[in-house]
């Protein structure tokens, strides 16, 4: 009895609950519909609102000194906000900019190909493209029409009803015309004229005081400081492709398909930290043109900034350097040629590249590639690209971090410490050279002089090619490339941008024949390594056998670099080359003797050096001239830097090793 009381009380409660919420929505309804409805319903008339989208501001690029590599600087804008203007007083609005800009000497967005002559009109000279899109089908549908009759077509398309002359109202269709062809909307003010003086911006803003929809706005643009200097690194922006607009969305990433996106270097590699967040704002508008509100719903949030490892003065110097010794030993080898009545002598050197790391880190202290380019120009994608595309030296090519050529004998150090590691050969053992190595009939190494009996020392300090050849064979091939791949040969680097693997001979190869190891083991065959390798290879011998990620990126840091994000600096062990100290110590001197002893193939250049330092030459063949190499490290006995430069068709060494040596006067200020 007791539990049917209870029942029937909780639904009394409920239906009274239940009674309650109906009144008061009741009242709501009638307050909406009957009290306010007039004012409600010719509110939701006569008002529109509009999400329009802001966009955010992209990183910054820096060097190691936080100097600017990439950076944005601020420009003028004069825009017509479609929001905000006057609809029948467009055409006078356009006048009256027009008369201003022609005051202060700025140019106004004219796309029009039409211009007055006399009393009529008349096509642009040199225009027949443009001409061709205001009269096909996606705009006037007039092919063949003259311009007179373009105009009158173009005046009833805009419905231009006022008294004006014929050059007043050719400049009133440019801009509607202009306004077209931007897609003029809501959400997209027209750009009136871009990137005008200070003059422009007083000018208009003292003489449109209460024209609604003129506005005079900053925007950033983005551009090289010194566009020369890093473009292969640095990177450049394109219009977002179909895919990666597809890719970047499966991702949860916020793209317009009107965006940009870092399309290589640094900009793609760090595409998703230099990007930003767009935000977004609600404008409400009443029907008569008036703004209601504006509410930012959402901040856009700048991109972050990111600092390389580069030194801005090292990597002038390294441009600088190779462009000077490309030239030299092009004119050199077409003097010899001139001389000696023959041919690849160094006369088709036309490019090269040169890497500088910091010991410490495997930072990239510098990484040039020659011929260069504009990247400012390169961006803007017009005959300056297609130029560029068309250079039969690849300028666009990034031969420091991507170019993989044969090395030569700068890759005699690595056999060396193999085969002292195996015991293949010891620190006294001895080989005659008699310049001409045979054992493979097929494979015959020929070495640039008769050397005699040398042990190891002196076959590094003088490049015995016979030495290494039957060094090599002892070896074997398989040995060889185990110690090569420790030291950095035919392994990514760990750059944060593209690099090559390059090609390690014995173990990228395709039908491998004993005869070839004598030919890897000089640095020929199949080898073929980027710079960069080459520069770790270098930094690793200089660092006890220790190879470290190689990296181009310091840190990353908020927008306004108070804040760090990220930190790439700490040195990160990839493996040791699993080399004794006394043999390495062994193989370390021979490359000082490179430099430094008389006999050495470096002597020339680095015999009277101020700093001591380890290195080692190499001249490999190739179609053409042979490519020229040269790896170092310094001091010889405190390693902080290490180098690496490649000629192609270099012939010379002696070019090759100015590059360093340019490089390493700047570092240790030996010369401003």
């Amino acid at each position: 009895m007791r539990k049917n009381r209870n029942t029937k009380t909780v639904f009394t409660v409920c239906m009274v609950v239940t009674l309650v919420f109906f009144l008061i929505f009741a009242a709501r309804l009638a307050d909406w519909q009957l009290i306010h409805g007039a004012e409600y319903r010719s509110l939701s008339e006569h008002s529109t609102g509009y999400t329009v989208k802001t966009e955010p501001i992209r990183g910054e690029i820096l060097d190691r000194n936080g100097e600017g590599l990439v950076i944005n600087r601020t420009r003028y804008r004069v825009t017509l906000d479609k929001l905000y203007i006057d609809r029948d007083k467009l055409d006078d609005t356009i006048l009256l900019l027009i008369d201003i800009l022609g005051k202060t000497d700025d140019k106004w967005n004219d796309p029009l190909p039409i211009k007055v002559s006399g009393d009529s009109f008349v096509f642009a000279d040199n225009s027949e493209d443009e001409i061709d899109e205001l009269r096909g089908e996606d705009c006037l549908d007039l092919m063949n029409a003259d311009a007179d009759s373009c105009v009158t077509a173009l005046r009833e398309r805009y419905e231009v009803k006022g008294s004006y002359t014929a050059s007043q109202l050719r400049d009133i269709l440019s801009v509607r015309y202009g306004m077209e062809l931007d897609n003029w909307s809501a959400d997209e003010p027209y750009i009136f004229a871009d990137n005008v003086g200070e003059a422009t911006v007083g000018a208009v803003s003292e003489n449109t005081q209460g024209v609604g929809g003129v506005d005079v706005c900053t925007y950033l643009v983005r551009s090289a400081q010194k566009p020369s200097l890093a473009p292969h690194i640095l990177g450049a922006l394109g219009a977002i492709s179909e895919e990666e607009y597809n890719k970047k969305t499966s991702e949860g990433k916020s793209y317009a398909l009107t965006d940009y996106i870092g399309k290589f270097g640094i900009e793609l590699a760090f595409e998703d930290q230099l990007k930003g967040e767009s935000g977004t704002k609600v404008i409400s508008r009443s029907s008569d043109g008036t703004i209601i509100d504006t509410v930012e719903t959402e901040n856009a949030r700048p991109g972050s900034t990111v600092w390389l490892t580069i030194d801005s003065g090292l990597q002038a110097v390294a441009a600088r350097s190779l462009e000077t010794n490309v030239r030299a030993a092009r004119e050199f080898g077409e003097q010899e040629c001139r001389l000696q009545n023959k041919t690849h002598l160094g006369e088709d050197c036309r490019c090269g590249a040169a890497v500088m790391l910091d010991v410490s880190d495997f930072s990239v202290l510098a990484a040039a590639s020659y011929p260069t380019y504009d990247l400012n120009k390169y961006s803007k994608y017009d005959d300056y690209y297609v130029r560029l595309t068309e250079d039969e030296n690849a300028p666009m090519f990034n031969r420091a971090f991507s170019g993989a050529f044969a090395c030569g004998s700068v890759f005699k150090p690595c056999v060396a410490l193999a085969a002292l590691e195996e015991k293949t050969i010891t620190p006294s053992t001895v080989i005659n050279c008699t310049q001409h190595y045979k054992f493979y009939p097929t494979n015959v190494v020929e070495c640039m002089h008769y050397h005699g009996n040398l042990d190891v020392n002196g076959a590094i300090t003088q490049s015995c090619n016979y030495f290494f050849a039957e060094t090599g064979r002892r070896l074997g091939i398989e040995t060889m490339y185990l110690y090569a791949e420790r030291l950095g040969f035919g392994e990514y680097t760990g750059l944060e941008v593209e690099e090559t693997k390059g090609t390690l001979a014995g173990r990228d190869s395709k039908d491998w024949m004993p005869g070839n190891t004598v030919q890897a083991a000089i640095g020929q065959s199949d080898n073929a390594f980027s710079p960069v390798q080459l520069a770790t290879y270098a930094a690793t011998l200089a660092n006890n056998g220790v190879r470290l990620r190689t990296h181009v990126v310091s840190k990353i840091t908020d927008y306004r670099r108070s804040m760090v994000l990220a930190d790439y600096s700490k040195p990160q062990t990839v493996c040791e080359c699993g080399v004794s100290e006394k043999n390495q110590k062994t193989v370390k001197k021979a490359m000082r003797d490179v430099a430094h002893d008389p006999d050495g193939t470096a002597y020339k250049v680095f015999g009277g050096y101020k700093v001591k330092i380890a290195a080692k030459t190499g001249t490999a063949e190739n179609a053409g001239s042979d490519h020229t190499t040269f790896i170092c490290y310094a001091p010889y006995d405190k390693p902080e830097v290490a180098v690496a430069v490649v000629l192609e068709h270099g012939a010379k060494g002696q070019f090759s090793m100015q590059v360093a040596k340019d490089l390493l006067d700047a570092y240790f200020g030996l010369k401003k």
